[in-house]
């Protein structure tokens, strides 16, 4: 069995509001889906998010470098070639999620070709996983509904609030009605690089009495001895992401005494750089949250397939439902959120199928 073909096809859907953080806002799921054909007639497919500011990638650039640079290079492999496949694509700098794409996109036709969910294939701890919903800016009240509707609907109980406004004072006041409306609720916090460390540090020291679980980029990745002092003073953990997207930078702010955690994203590192990071997080005693690109059910889903498989990513509820915020999708299935967890589908692969209509609608390329 070889790769065949790969297919990187742009499509948009809007989501029910804009979604706002420190580091940007989006009002479209401006995603691309990446398939991978390979001459038996299978087909793995995944998605690519696109996060110009963080990542400097885009719809358009991500369907430019799988099409003209990373399918020459792998069309021919076998899909097993993955460590193959894997050194080819990084010979081009960054582009991280159109190589996760093609890398997950990968492990599902393995999948599909054996048998097994792709779960079962990576690691087969669990078979669901608990779920978080990201709360974005908003007035406290409204935040507040937004996860009141999401523990009445969904059983979600976890929540990662967006904060990293200024004055900083916003951010405080909003999480604490949160813990008035939720007292039981788990709560943390990602800044998205929004505000200076010892802005970062007030509004840990005011809101040390709510119990955060911990809390998440705070402040730019490249203050780096800020970043250090804030770990030296922070009543919680300090978990980093968008500051760690590689095995080498979670080193760096591991050892350099920039973080006590990792977020680990399948959109962001596939399925072989996620499994390096947790086996190097577990090495070092360090705890990981699976977090999410803002990807649709698509991405949820290998997300979801990925930190069931383990249990370190499955001691902490994983961040599953940004789906939720979308007025549409192209599973043909949808996933279900029930009694604040996700179960992975017990198919082959990844169990994917896309409504074909719904593609030819949403697409935005020339069809």
């Amino acid at each position: 069995m070889k790769i065949s073909k790969i297919e990187a096809i742009p499509f948009a859907i809007p989501y029910r509001k804009p979604l706002r953080f420190a580091s940007g806002s989006v009002s479209d799921a401006e995603h691309v889906l990446v398939r991978v054909h390979t001459d038996d007639g299978l087909v793995g497919t995944a998605e690519a998010p696109p996060r110009p500011f963080t990542y400097g990638e885009t719809q358009e650039s991500i369907v430019a470098i799988v099409t003209t640079v990373f399918a020459p290079q792998v069309v021919g492999l076998s899909p097993l070639d993955r460590e193959q496949v894997r050194v080819r694509l990084d010979r081009t700098v960054g582009n991280p999620t159109a190589k996760a794409a093609i890398d997950m996109a990968l492990w599902d036709i393995v999948g599909q070709a054996l048998g097994v969910p792709v779960t079962d294939l990576l690691g087969g701890f669990g078979d669901r996983m608990r779920v978080s919903h990201m709360v974005g800016f908003a007035e406290p009240a409204e935040m507040v509904a937004e996860a009141g509707r999401m523990q009445e609907h969904h059983g979600i109980t976890t929540f990662k609030v967006k904060v990293g406004r200024r004055p900083v004072g916003l951010d405080v006041a909003a999480c604490r009605a949160l813990r008035e409306a939720m007292p039981d609720a788990e709560i943390y916090i990602d800044g998205n690089r929004g505000w200076t460390p010892i802005e970062s540090a007030r509004a840990l020291r005011a809101l040390a009495d709510i119990d955060l679980q911990f809390a998440e980029e705070l402040c730019p990745a490249d203050d780096v001895l800020g970043r250090r002092w804030l770990v030296t003073q922070s009543p919680v953990p300090i978990f980093a992401d968008e500051s760690a997207p590689t095995p080498g930078d979670v080193t760096r702010e591991l050892l350099g005494g920039s973080a006590t955690g990792i977020s680990i994203k399948t959109a962001r590192t596939g399925f072989t750089g996620s499994h390096r990071i947790l086996a190097q997080c577990e090495g070092l005693g360090v705890e990981v949250v699976l977090g999410n690109q803002i990807d649709g059910q698509i991405g949820s889903l290998c997300s979801l397939a990925f930190g069931a498989a383990f249990e370190g990513t499955s001691r902490r509820a994983g961040e599953l439902s940004n789906f939720l915020d979308m007025s549409d999708d192209l599973l043909t299935e949808p996933l279900e959120i029930r009694n604040g967890t996700v179960r992975v589908r017990q198919a082959p692969g990844l169990g994917i199928e896309i409504d074909e209509d719904k593609l030819r609608h949403y697409r935005t390329d020339a069809r």
